[in-house]
């Protein structure tokens, strides 16, 4: 696998300033403003809604956000790995943490917006601008030569475990009969909504 990642990265490294930009957004003071943002007005609409336990979902998406470096530096010192021909001699580049922090910022802030968007079809938008942004984050950071194309992936793992904790964590018990869901939305045994 490690020939094969060295092969694609050599096919796809041409520096650049777009793919530098791309890498970027997924950089902390890009990322998790755009999270902090989403995250506040999610909390904002549920509170306001009246949604029981309206802070869980923002609180664990700021605890998926926290988690990335708890996770990310440890596996970079134990895998130790060196970077791109592209960048200085160094090592710890495996898994990339841009991509980490990419994928839970706008993955754990597409989420918590997506019970707040009124039609399918703006929520489909989101979704799509969300893998777009990671895809870009992660296309950015190996055109670029900051990582190796199995640094972003073992990132986009990772994140994936993540989201799907954060997903577990938030959605609605089976059973629970409390009024209106994390969501924000009426449980369907409550009544009419």
């Amino acid at each position: 696998m490690l020939r094969l990642d060295a092969r694609v990265s050599r096919a796809l490294v041409h520096p650049d300033r777009f793919s530098e930009l791309l890498a970027d957004l997924g950089g902390v003071p890009v990322a998790v403003p755009v999270f902090t943002v989403a995250a506040a007005y999610a909390a904002w609409r549920a509170r306001r809604s009246g949604t029981d336990r309206w802070w869980l979902p923002a609180t664990a998406a700021a605890f998926a956000m926290a988690l990335v470096p708890v996770l990310v530096v440890p596996l970079k010192e134990l895998t130790d790995r060196p970077g791109t021909p592209a960048v200085p001699p160094a090592t710890g580049y495996y898994p990339s943490g841009h991509t980490a922090t990419a994928a839970i910022a706008y993955g754990c802030a597409t989420l918590l917006l997506l019970p707040w968007l009124r039609t399918a079809r703006t929520r489909r938008t989101l979704v799509l601008g969300c893998a777009a942004v990671n895809a870009g984050v992660g296309f950015g950071l190996v055109r670029r030569g900051y990582h190796w194309p199995l640094d972003v992936v073992a990132s986009w793992c990772l994140g994936t475990v993540l989201l799907t904790a954060f997903v577990l964590c938030v959605r609605p018990r089976a059973g629970r009969n409390s009024g209106r869901t994390a969501a924000g939305t009426r449980s369907s045994g409550s009544g009419p909504s």
